[in-house]
């Protein structure tokens, strides 16, 4: 059964760091499109972070630039965000997904994707002040 799963999360204060690890079973990173997103109470889910094997094309929110790296092991089918210089506006459930591509093209101008094929679970992250 393919399945992703999230871990790292906690409880961190303000300008401490994190690294949040995503695992995949059943399928392989190769070709996919590996994406972090992140929703706090209140607010419509965000993307953070991505980059696509298949392509190479990548994304990063500019709230999170410079902060916030990915990073992954092929070998062992896992991916991570590192988070350092963490503000309590970063507290949110992150998610991280795997699907076809990061950006897709419409009237000429490229887009987030944000419809994968597979999700896990999430991981809370909570900065405090």
């Amino acid at each position: 059964e393919a399945q992703l799963a999230e871990s790292g999360g906690g409880l961190v204060q303000a300008g401490g760091s994190l690294r949040l690890s995503c695992a995949a079973s059943g399928f392989s990173f190769d070709d996919y499109a590996i994406g972090w997103f992140r929703q706090a109470p209140g607010k419509e889910r965000e993307g953070v972070s991505c980059v696509s094997h298949r392509d190479g094309s990548t994304f990063t929110a500019d709230s999170v630039k410079g902060r916030f790296t990915m990073t992954s092991d092929n070998a062992k089918n896992m991916i991570y965000l590192q988070m350092n210089s963490l503000k309590t506006e970063d507290t949110a459930v992150y998610f991280c997904a795997a699907g076809s591509a990061c950006l897709y093209k419409s009237g000429g101008r490229w887009y987030l994707n944000e419809e994968y094929d597979y999700w896990g679970q999430g991981t809370q992250v909570t900065v405090s002040s």
